[in-house]
């Protein structure tokens, strides 16, 4: 069996990873035609090699077990090889460094109000209470340093806690440096094979795996259980029409694997699923190619327009608001723009222009010319926003900052709709990682971390909770694996 060596994806490219992941699966069936499977036998199987796959892998490793991990791309995968690398934490060795005080209560509080009040107590309890040690391990365990936590609103008041890349998005680094480690570890890793079915006794106690890979069928024993960290379904569009037949036709953020698979293989042993119906739309996403703009544009000081040229919401609500009033303007389309004192400041909005992704306009009345608006529109806009910084009160809309007054050109501007950007619901699991039936009773050896799983985020998510909580779970679920078999 050819296991995957030193791969290092961001190489690749991003285009490059996608083109692998769609072409993984061909492979892995035509493989299925073998006649006979090969049989492994390792302590722990951990599926997905996503942040939340990585940190299982890593932790289980450590504690001296077997491990395998298998990802049905070519290389590694998961929504944090596009994300900014923003961890949402509290009580943090970086909050002190920097000066910042908090507390678990008001953490938890904030997560349940944005949860709409759907969030899992316990999951929710645990996430919060982890989130620092989860800071911790990425920085001792991982070698991950961290920028200034940045100015942002409530509820990432003092708790965004951004990796401090050396080059790209803040999550492709965290991916990384995580695969480097697992690599040290000599740790085995089959890339372009796909898990078709998970094994139980008839105890109904999950025993392994069946896959197919490019060298033929495969039944992989596992003596403490299979890890499920396969990521969520945003990238599947009709399980996600299954579920919100309104979101048909919606641009997604997320990576081309992020398929569902974890979860229907799931369900086939009996898990329960909760809140799957709940799925995050991210307001400002760009429809032909499902780039995400970062929320931090408008929280650093830019708004939005329509296509009339008008401001239309507060741009701090949370992102269902925001995306709600969106989608209510002409053409459920918006203009977010940003002056320089933004874009000069701003590595990842000069990889936005860099990209295509936001158009520069030298003036006030190239931002108009760009919308398709008369001048005097837009720049009555841009008034109503500067006398809103000057007076440090939003008459129309209610924002509580503005940070800049926006007003040094040139502006940036993006064109952006609401796309699906992340499925909250999933297999539901307890504290310890354990996949839950629908009467809450625990799946021996079946276990789950990330995005996979619901509960943690309820009816909406915090931007910046979504790495905490693969990082947090996906190291619980190793130990609990380990657990089960006395390691």
């Amino acid at each position: 069996m050819a296991f995957a060596s030193r791969r290092n994806f961001l190489k690749a490219g991003l285009a490059g990873t996608a083109a692998a992941a769609a072409a993984a699966v061909p492979a892995a069936a035509h493989a299925a035609k073998a006649p006979k499977a090969k049989e492994l036998t390792y302590d722990v199987i951990v599926v997905g090699a996503g942040c939340a796959g990585l940190a299982a892998t890593i932790e289980a490793a450590d504690r001296g077990a077997k491990v395998l991990l298998i990802e049905k791309s070519a290389v590694p995968m998961g929504n944090t090889i596009y994300a900014g690398g923003f961890v949402n934490a509290a009580c943090t060795w970086v909050q002190k460094r920097d000066g910042i005080t908090d507390d678990l209560d008001s953490f938890y509080q904030d997560m349940m109000m944005v949860s709409k009040g759907r969030g899992d107590p316990e999951l929710t309890k645990m996430y919060c209470e982890q989130s620092a040690g989860a800071v911790q391990w990425l920085t001792d365990r991982c070698h991950l340093s961290w920028k200034k936590i940045p100015m942002q609103i409530k509820p990432m008041l003092g708790r965004s806690h951004q990796v401090d890349s050396k080059a790209g998005p803040g999550g492709s680094q965290m991916v990384e440096n995580m695969m480097a480690e697992v690599e040290k570890l000599h740790v085995p890793m089959m890339f372009n094979t796909k898990v078709v079915e998970l094994l139980h006794d008839d105890m109904l106690r999950c025993t392994g795996v069946k896959a197919v890979s490019p060298e033929g069928p495969l039944v992989i024993h596992a003596k403490g259980g299979v890890i499920l960290a396969t990521g969520g379904f945003g990238a599947n569009h009709k399980m996600v029409e299954k579920y919100r037949p309104e979101l048909k036709g919606f641009s997604t953020t997320n990576h081309p694997g992020a398929t569902g698979d974890g979860i229907i293989l799931a369900q086939q042993v009996g898990a329960g699923l909760t809140d799957i119906e709940q799925i995050q739309i991210h307001p400002t996403v760009i429809k032909k190619n499902g780039a995400l703009i970062s929320e931090s544009m408008r929280a650093r000081g830019g708004f939005l327009l329509n296509k009339n040229g008008k401001r239309f919401t507060n741009e701090l609500l949370t992102r269902d608001v925001v995306s709600a009033n969106e989608l209510k303007q002409p053409g459920g389309i918006a203009y977010l723009v940003i002056d320089n004192s933004i874009y000069s400041k701003n590595k990842m909005a000069q990889n936005y222009t860099a990209e295509k992704l936001m158009t520069k306009c030298d003036t006030i009345a190239d931002v108009a010319k760009l919308i398709g608006v008369d001048e005097k529109v837009v720049q009555a806009s841009f008034d109503q926003y500067h006398k809103a910084f000057d007076n440090k009160k939003d008459d129309l809309f209610g924002r509580p900052e503005m940070l800049i007054r926006m007003d040094q050109a040139p502006y940036f501007v993006a064109e952006v709709t609401p796309g699906i950007h992340h499925t909250m619901g999933g297999v539901k699991i307890d504290p310890q990682a354990e996949v839950l039936t629908p009467e809450k009773k625990p799946i021996p050896g079946l276990f789950a971390a990330g995005e996979v799983t619901g509960g943690v985020h309820g009816g909406n998510r915090i931007g910046g909770n979504a790495v905490a909580d693969i990082i947090t779970f996906g190291r619980i679920s190793a130990n609990s694996a380990l657990k089960y078999i006395g390691k």
